[in-house]
């Protein structure tokens, strides 16, 4: 019977790549119910209490208790608590995957091919939503029927989120791995090429800045210490240069509209677009839309962007509540509800977080929450990198952590259900990768 609920669990948790597709419910009930399994199984039922005395156990709880402490200081307290207390279930992720589920070599293999699979999914889909464009209406249906809200971003199977670009961007290399177990050969080197390539037009097709950049961010850095592979990364960056400007040139989205005015603000760039009439194909009509203002508008006008105006009042806050923050996700409660902040958002109404990972800690968790996550995150750095795996999967990890935690970029809150198990369920394969012996590799 015990051997069975294992293998129930393990099943789920196997499987969360593909239960991320569906939304934050499922993933964070599996993570949630494993989370306690684990316990139950160790404590109880076994009376192991081995991992107490694991170092990466011990940070955890260090950077967990650190977030319980900063709340009995935040404006909102029962917001602070419930999601510092709570927030444990992440840090669990990587404690689960390592000690109880993938510790051997074919239940990483499985991993790997349902992340590699999952992954060759939602680019095909994406890609199908791409090409399924037409100038009035924007980007279509994708093969399971969703269809983005917003011109010109694509949901991939995602629904209404639009975050195709980041999924793959952060599970892709992980997926990439599937290749160093199948046959070595001219067909296999092509693939990895191709596989890679699609990754990074989708990343751009998707419209997600920050998921093009930190994948080509990860592409360098494997070109630079993966030597053995340094073909396949070189060439993998000019295809996708190439896949890009290609698209940049042919595909309609990018060519059919005239643009009538160009601002930092968000949805601030005015633009006009033709297309034959339903009812007079010989007539031309034309729609005005807006759409997301282009990166270098926002750079030359940075501090008067969304971006700019969420991260200064961050700053602000950080200021006024230098050791303990204003709470954990307490940034939107501070901001609607102290006029001095309110007025800092002078183009924009209150976003639900700072939207960076470092500035949000520093903001809502002050220089004890923000130091506490860097002594967490230099501890993940360092258990990857002196790991026992074979170095050219070590490196793997560390590409796929520059992906995720590269400082300066927007992205979302770890505090939120989806985000949060997404990243530390690929820490989690990052640090699995990185120290478990894998043999019989091409």
């Amino acid at each position: 019977m015990s051997l069975l609920i294992y293998n129930f669990f393990l099943i789920l948790f196997l499987f969360i790549p593909l239960f991320l597709i569906t939304g934050p419910a499922i993933p964070d009930i599996i993570i949630s119910c494993s989370a306690l399994y684990f316990l139950i199984n160790y404590l109880i039922l076994n009376k192991s209490f081995f991992i107490f005395r694991e170092k990466v156990f011990l940070i955890s709880i260090f950077f967990w208790f650190t977030l319980i402490f900063v709340s009995f200081f935040a404006l909102n307290k029962q917001n602070s608590f419930q999601d510092s207390l709570i927030f444990i279930r992440f840090l669990f992720i990587p404690l689960i995957a390592y000690y109880f589920f993938f510790n051997n070599e074919k239940k990483i293999k499985i991993l790997v091919y349902i992340i590699f699979i999952t992954v060759c999914f939602v680019l095909l889909d994406s890609l199908f939503q791409f090409y399924n464009y037409s100038s009035k209406d924007g980007f279509g249906y994708d093969l399971l029927g969703f269809k983005s809200n917003w011109y010109g971003r694509l949901t991939g199977p995602f629904g209404d989120e639009l975050v195709p670009g980041a999924y793959v961007s952060k599970f892709g290399l992980i997926g990439y791995v599937f290749f160093f177990f199948i046959k070595k050969n001219k067909t296999n080197y092509i693939l990895q090429i191709l596989y890679l390539s699609i990754i990074s037009l989708v990343c751009f097709a998707s419209g997600e800045r920050m998921a093009l950049a930190t994948f080509f961010l990860a592409l360098f850095f494997l070109l630079l210490f993966m030597k053995n592979k340094r073909s396949v990364f070189f060439i993998t960056i000019i295809i996708s240069l190439i896949f890009i400007g290609i698209t940049y040139k042919t595909h309609p989205f990018y060519n059919d509209y005239e643009v009538l005015n160009s601002t930092q603000y968000h949805q601030g760039m005015k633009i006009e677009k033709s297309f034959k009439c339903e009812k007079n194909i010989d007539k031309e009509c034309k729609k005005i839309i807006n759409i997301q203002p282009s990166f270098i508008e926002i750079l030359k006008n940075f501090k008067t962007s969304a971006y700019g105006e969420i991260y200064s009042l961050a700053i602000i806050m950080f200021k006024d509540h230098p050791f303990t923050g204003v709470g954990i996700n307490n940034y939107k409660f501070a901001c609607i509800n102290n006029d001095k902040y309110k007025k800092e958002m002078k183009n924009y109404d209150c976003a639900s977080h700072p939207h960076n990972i470092y500035i949000q800690w520093l903001s809502e968790g002050g220089i004890i929450a923000l130091f506490s996550f860097l002594v967490y995150l230099g501890y993940l750095f360092n258990f990857i990198i002196f790991g026992k795996n074979h170095n050219q999967f070590k490196i793997i990890s560390l590409a796929v952590m520059i992906i995720i935690f590269w400082p300066i970029m927007s992205t979302g809150s770890l505090i939120k259900n989806w985000n949060g198990v997404l990243t530390f369920y690929v820490i989690a394969n990052c640090i699995v990768l990185s120290q478990i012996k894998l043999s019989n590799l091409n």
